[in-house]
């Protein structure tokens, strides 16, 4: 088991996914977890499974994401362990895209992990310590066809972790930026009977994220790339 120096953690934006590998790993290494969502509904099993503690919040209201910091502070204490697993997505060609649609993924991607970030380095400079872990797709370095208003969003979450790592390393704060490059694994996604691991598991991204988190800060990582085998660069 990987030996972490942090007691607290929040994972905003959670899911059923990448998330909820992080919440089991994270507790069975003995962190205590909150997990927000939109709908939290969703996340039911998972607090019943973990113990993990839920708060509900839209990561585009500056208001609530505020109060979800401040709750979360007065449930589990400050959260020392800050991750934003959101993400807007909205398909389409460019000229027919709704407008409306477009602005909206892009503040839950990008504006919505700012808001995060913010809230979080509010806390731990002060705290000289903690780490804030952002999750990109391989829309962070790749712009798809008819997929214009995800890549916006990651491309600014991506900017947003390397100045945020310029800034906040150096005030004791491990900023790292994780590209999921390939599909994930799920119970409705399966690996392929004839491609076997060609679909990246969630439980192994989680692994990686405990990884950068147990890092020496002699030798921290902004970034990390993830891509099953099959992936081409």
């Amino acid at each position: 088991m990987v030996t972490l120096p942090y007691r607290t953690a929040l994972i905003v934006g959670a899911g059923s996914g990448i998330s909820a590998s992080l919440v089991r790993r994270l507790t069975a290494a003995g962190i205590t977890v909150a997990a927000a969502a939109r709908d939290i509904s969703k996340l039911k099993g998972l607090a019943d499974e973990t113990g993990v503690s839920l708060f509900a919040a839209d990561v585009t209201d500056a208001a609530q994401v505020e109060r979800l910091f401040a709750d979360v502070e007065a449930r589990i204490g400050l959260p020392e362990i800050v991750v934003f697993n959101a993400a807007g997505r909205v398909r389409g060609p460019i000229a027919e895209l709704d407008s409306e649609e477009v602005r909206r993924a892009i503040e839950v991607s990008a504006f919505g992990g700012f808001l995060v970030v913010q809230q979080a380095a509010k806390r731990l400079v002060p705290h000289g310590s903690g780490a804030i872990l952002l999750t990109g797709a391989s829309a962070s370095v790749k712009g798809f066809a008819q997929s214009s208003a995800f890549a916006i969003g990651k491309f600014g979450l991506r900017g947003l972790a390397q100045s945020a790592a310029r800034e906040l390393a150096p005030r004791g704060i491990h900023v790292a930026h994780f590209v999921i490059d390939g599909g994930v694994r799920s119970a409705t996604r399966p690996d392929p009977a004839d491609n076997p691991d060609s679909l990246l598991d969630p439980d192994a991204i989680a692994d990686a994220y405990l990884s950068v988190l147990a890092q020496p800060r002699s030798a921290w990582s902004w970034e990390i790339e993830l891509r099953p085998w099959v992936e081409r660069f």
